[in-house]
């Protein structure tokens, strides 16, 4: 299987050989995971630690889940009651957890970078479960699963990704992702949420949703990142839901068989109306919580496997 990385960093420094397999092995453990027994034991004996700084649901409990399934012994590390509180490093933290001996480390990081400076200083495989606005690799794996499903393939699709660009590390890997994969990618957003150097991703760029989603293959929502902005970016919530918000009029704009996307936690009535939400023949939004875990078991046996291999071979 061609899957040569040791760490899960990112999305831009996979090929597409590297992609499609592990949307392969993905595919395989959507399978056992709706199968009576769920449980595999390819990651027997190793430990996987999870380190969120920033709160998350959906992502945290999915790699945990994943990491049992697989049969790793999993520890949550509660990072608001660290060390770090007390003035110690990330560095420092790194070092005494690679002291320990893990095998996975899963870090979610509010600044850019920092789960890059981790892998540096660990002997384990790190993988990157969202680092301030840089990258989210594992949620774009996932949305690039929940299309090729959908879809049946994962080239020559025009998706449309509508929203907080700006603020959002989950279309910043979507765009490197779909960009590898050879699709026609729209980003529609307002201004005051279009990064600046949009354009030289090699994507189209528009303010305007019903040309955004001219004869799209899938619509993917992006939720305000409140919690990143330091302005007035939108003038109202109410504004921007009748702008830019998805309902079944912009909706129509797109294919008849358009499929409909969004990574969560969803701001009905802001993002997306929420009938179109639940709308199980056009949202895959559930669809894509539950590829989630199979990706993220995918990529820690990926991971495994080479980190086994390096270790064998006296680099680990």
């Amino acid at each position: 299987m061609s899957f040569r990385a040791r760490h899960l960093l990112g999305i831009e420094h996979l090929g597409p050989d590297e992609i499609t397999a592990l949307l392969d092995l993905a595919d395989r453990y959507v399978a056992l995971g709706r199968s009576a027994a769920k449980h595999a034991d390819v990651l027997a004996g190793m430990t996987q630690i999870n380190m969120f700084f920033e709160a998350s649901t959906r992502t945290q409990s999915s790699f945990e889940l994943a990491g049992k399934r697989l049969g790793a012994d999993v520890m949550n590390m509660a990072m608001q009651a660290s060390s770090l509180k007390k003035g110690e490093t990330l560095i420092d933290t790194a070092m005494t957890l690679n002291a320990m001996h893990p095998d996975l480390l899963v870090v979610r990081h509010p600044n850019s970078g920092a789960v890059d400076l981790l892998a540096q200083k660990v002997t384990c495989a790190v993988l990157n479960a969202g680092d301030g606005r840089h990258e989210h690799p594992t949620q774009a794996l996932l949305d690039a699963l929940t299309i090729r499903r959908a879809k049946g393939r994962l080239h020559r699709l025009t998706v449309a990704i509508c929203g907080d660009i700006a603020h959002s590390r989950v279309a910043r890997s979507n765009l490197l992702l779909l960009g590898k994969m050879e699709n026609r990618v729209r980003l529609v957003g307002p201004p005051t949420l279009m990064p600046a150097q949009a354009a030289e991703f090699g994507v189209e760029v528009t303010d305007d949703m019903r040309e955004g989603l001219r004869d799209a293959d899938v619509v993917m929502m992006l939720r305000l990142q409140r919690e990143r902005m330091d302005g007035a970016f939108i003038p109202s919530e109410r504004e921007y839901y009748h702008r830019f918000g998805l309902d079944a009029e912009k909706l129509a704009h797109a294919k008849g068989d358009a499929i409909v996307m969004h990574p969560g936690p969803m701001n009905r009535g802001v993002e997306i109306d929420g009938t179109l939400a639940d709308d199980i023949n056009r949202s895959v939004i559930q669809e894509q919580v539950e590829m989630g875990v199979a990706v993220r078991m995918a990529a820690m046996e990926l991971l495994a496997r080479n980190l086994r291999a390096a270790r064998e071979n006296g680099d680990g």
